[in-house]
């Protein structure tokens, strides 16, 4: 196996996660058929995960979540800290899309940060 392999493998899933962030901001959280259905049967499971996505929003838990991962990655050494900088960046894409863009923007710079420092020799 190659050493860049995971580095490529996330090089690719992170904009196709971002676009499923996007996906579910604009076909989900704010497209009108689904703003008329939930106003007329909230109590849908869909409606329901809708709801409490919104509130995830609300208080801003994405963003916070990938704040506090991204710290601690950044302060971890090893495999452990590089681990938690890529949940990090999985935490904060979403945040970014989903509205929680004032935490979210320093999680994905510490995890940016974190990611392309070097290792220190042994």
């Amino acid at each position: 196996m190659s050493r860049r392999l995971p580095l490529i493998v996330l090089l690719v899933a992170l904009p196709l996660w971002l676009a499923a962030s996007y996906a579910a901001r604009y076909g989900f959280m704010e497209h009108g058929q689904w703003v008329g259905i939930c106003a007329d049967e909230a109590s849908r499971w869909e409606c329901q995960v809708r709801a409490k996505l919104g509130l995830m929003i609300h208080f801003k838990v994405m963003g916070w979540a990938a704040l506090i991962t991204a710290v601690l990655g950044f302060l971890l050494p090893g495999r452990a800290g590089w681990g938690l900088a890529v949940l990090a960046l999985a935490f904060g894409l979403p945040a970014l899309a989903l509205y929680n863009t004032s935490y979210a923007v320093f999680a994905l710079v510490i995890a940016g940060l974190r990611l392309v420092r070097a290792q220190r020799a042994a």
